[in-house]
């Protein structure tokens, strides 16, 4: 079983950053790295708001069978460098990358507000940067093996 503060943490979002041009790419981003989340991924929703999608890792090709409506792709490799963009790809197509190691899904249009380029590297950063400095300094980690009180 699974506690809700687990689940909560499983379901976190995170932004995302071109840190090649510095801007924003998606203000909320879900990721979906079990095997249920990656084989619904967007089926069954009737769009995205702006600024918002999905990361399904890992991922090489994806596919629009039975969606309602297009979404830009950006494959990324293991380092978080774009290596495929696709624009507008409408409902009922197929789309992959073999180099690629995930893929951000998002609303149709994305790409074109944010200048991303193939070979931009990106980041992933939590939505609350403030809350997840104070949760780390809250739970100090210590490195197996450690003898407390030596320096």
């Amino acid at each position: 079983m699974f506690s809700r503060s687990s689940q909560k943490k499983k379901d976190s979002r995170l932004r995302l950053m071109n840190r090649t041009r510095d801007i924003e790419i998606a203000a909320s981003i879900e990721v979906a790295s079990s095997g249920a989340k990656r084989s619904k991924g967007l089926l069954g929703r009737d769009g995205l708001d702006p600024g918002t999608g999905i990361w399904i890792v890992p991922c090489e090709a994806v596919h629009t069978f039975g969606m309602r409506f297009a979404i830009d792709l950006i494959y990324l490799d293991r380092s978080h460098r774009i290596r495929k963009l696709c624009d507008s790809v409408p409902p009922w197509r197929i789309s992959g990358c073999l180099r690629a190691h995930s893929v951000v899904e998002l609303s149709a249009g994305a790409l074109r507000s944010s200048e991303v380029q193939v070979g931009d590297l990106v980041e992933f950063l939590p939505l609350d940067p403030v809350e997840s400095s104070a949760e780390a300094e809250s739970t100090p980690i210590e490195p197996r093996g450690s003898n407390e009180g030596q320096r």
